[in-house]
């Protein structure tokens, strides 16, 4: 399988409920689209400098950090298990509990970095906190520490999918919404979040050819003027569906070109009340559309899409890292291209090259900065606007597959050996 990855990306999370300005409740952010509002970010840190603390991890893990007041949850393996960790925003465990009793490291990808059951993000609502593991366990607890539930998602069906299970169930107003996609099961899932009891399953069939059903993608919430709707990016295809019952409203087609059986979805789509970009894979096409009143096959032909652009020599679909959007231009990362496009158009503003090593990690932006992270530890600090301008090139001496958040004036990055608060306080 070409340069693939698996996931991080992990992790996570759609919309929960409103947070201020100081939490990261999700993996994508406040409002689930990368973007922080706070104010004078550091641009500039290495392992010597704008270190607030660093925290010492038991194992690998690649679920972003999620923040909540004075709290950071994430996930990790810990000897043979995987364990939620609730550390303080001073840099000092709170406290630690099991998720699951499968911890083992199953899965290397050519990076040469292996890759655990501990990669989807928390997420919390302020008054609980919810985990998942790629051995199917999905746990609820209070921000105590103490479990609510748990279940075991492979009673969808045992997971067959080729390099682990690294999806983030999203929540939204008192559910969870999930998309178990691999080759044992393609569904859409609703649970009671304070329950862990089903509210729905729907079927979400796809192509399923080779290893197109291997879905390393999360779920989204889109919220519009006539949503909100989940959104399900895999096997060929991205689709929104109703949150009442799962029912299908829109499948965005053509993202499989040539019905390739080497396939599979990593990177997520960017979901904005009017815009949704969709990426696929290994070079293939990546698509925009307005998503409010959009029904039925999005193609070129449908009136909701907007841009197809193709793989070209100035443009290549994200494989990975979601792609961020900043006013009118839309930004979208590989393994050292970054490009910049017009959102309406897909018209490429500029391409330029950033660390040539492979990006996992979600990026993110604040203080008018786009933080591009690498697997190596390096971050690219870009300006934001149509020209390009990179302000600093900054490294950690850590393996970094999560997304990095964003809280209280601060950078916090999840490393396969510590956690990091980067930050002048």
């Amino acid at each position: 399988m070409n340069r693939l990855f698996l996931l991080t990306l992990v992790s996570v999370a759609g919309l929960a409920v409103p947070a201020s300005a100081d939490n990261w409740p999700q993996w994508r952010g406040p409002k689930n689209d990368g973007h922080s509002a706070e104010k004078n970010l550091p641009t500039e840190w290495s392992q010597d400098k704008n270190v607030v603390w660093k925290l010492k991890m038991p194992g690998m893990g690649a679920g972003t950090p999620i923040v909540w007041g004075d709290k950071i949850f994430v996930t990790s393996v810990d000897g043979d298990d995987i364990a939620l960790l609730c550390v303080g925003t001073d840099g000092k465990e709170k406290w630690k509990q099991k998720v699951s009793g499968s911890g083992k490291v199953k899965y290397r990808n050519p990076s040469g970095a292996d890759v655990s059951d501990a990669s989807a993000s928390c997420s919390t609502d302020g008054k609980h906190v919810w985990a998942f593991a790629g051995s199917g366990d999905l746990a609820c607890f209070d921000l105590d520490g103490k479990l609510v539930w748990k279940d075991d998602i492979q009673k969808y069906g045992k997971f067959r999918i080729q390099f682990g299970v690294h999806w983030t169930p999203v929540l939204y107003k008192g559910h969870l919404y999930l998309q178990v996609m691999h080759r044992g099961a393609q569904l859409v899932v609703a649970l009671d979040a304070a329950t862990g009891k089903e509210v729905w399953k729907k079927d979400r069939p796809g192509y399923s050819k080779g290893e197109s059903p291997d879905v390393y993608a999360s779920p989204f919430i889109w919220e519009g003027e006539d949503g909100p709707l989940l959104v399900a990016h895999g096997n060929d295809f991205c689709t929104g569906h109703k949150l009442t019952d799962g029912t299908e409203v829109w499948r965005v087609t053509g993202l499989n070109p040539n019905s390739s059986g080497a396939w599979r979805f990593v990177s997520n789509p960017l979901v904005l009340p009017d815009l949704i970009v969709v990426p696929s894979c290994k070079d293939g096409p990546t698509v925009a559309f307005n998503p409010v009143g959009a029904k039925g096959e999005i193609t070129a032909d449908n009136k909701a899409e907007l841009w197809r652009v193709p793989a070209s020599a100035n443009f290549r679909t994200p494989d990975v890292v979601a792609p961020i959007r900043v006013d009118d231009v839309v930004y979208l990362t590989g393994d050292g291209p970054f490009t910049a496009v017009e959102a309406k158009t897909g018209k490429v503003i500029y391409r330029e090259a950033l660390t040539k090593f492979v990006h996992r990690g979600h990026m993110a932006v604040g203080d008018g900065k786009i933080y591009v992270p690498a697997a190596n530890g390096t971050t690219d600090v870009i300006q934001t606007g149509k020209e390009f301008k990179k302000l600093a090139t900054n490294t950690l001496p850590d393996t970094i597959f999560a997304g990095l958040t964003i809280a209280d004036g601060r950078i916090y990055f999840r490393g396969y050996n510590h956690l990091w608060a980067i930050g002048t306080k």
